[in-house]
């Protein structure tokens, strides 16, 4: 799964969402994580009340399962949400990426939080075979 941070130096989950001028991203897995690439975004990003600037950043995670930040506004995480994009808000702004990553990897090779299962699940793409599974099982019930 790919993995998402606000970050201003890429060491820390150190910027809010939307002022976020940076995004680093991570692919994810039970074996470890190997960085993808920064995203970058210009722009009057510190703007309150300017919609626009989060539309760019939410399409550029499309392929994303859980985004870290410092700080998020509702109607980001809201998108976010729509897109089947989880937002992780960090206990500080000194939390260090690289040991979120650890711990994210240690959790996938134990037994993941619902809220975690759940966002895995979103990432999956459903297809016809899945609903027929499931439906043909609630049938045999």
């Amino acid at each position: 799964m790919k993995v998402a941070f606000t970050t201003r130096d890429s060491d820390s989950i150190n910027a809010h969402f939307g002022w976020a001028s940076r995004i680093d991203v991570y692919d994810v897995d039970t074996d470890g994580y190997t960085f993808v690439e920064t995203l970058e975004f210009t722009g009057d990003l510190k703007e309150d009340g300017n919609e626009d600037k989060l539309e760019p950043k939410v399409k550029a995670l499309h392929d994303c399962t859980l985004v870290y930040v410092s700080a998020i506004g509702g109607s980001a995480a809201a998108r976010l949400i729509r897109n089947n994009i989880t937002p992780v808000k960090a206990q500080t702004e000194a939390d260090d990426i690289q040991d979120v990553l650890i711990r994210l990897v240690e959790t996938l090779n134990g037994s993941p939080p619902p809220w975690l299962r759940k966002a895995l699940q979103k990432s999956q793409p459903r297809n016809f075979d899945d609903d027929f599974e499931t439906t043909e099982e609630e049938i045999l019930v």
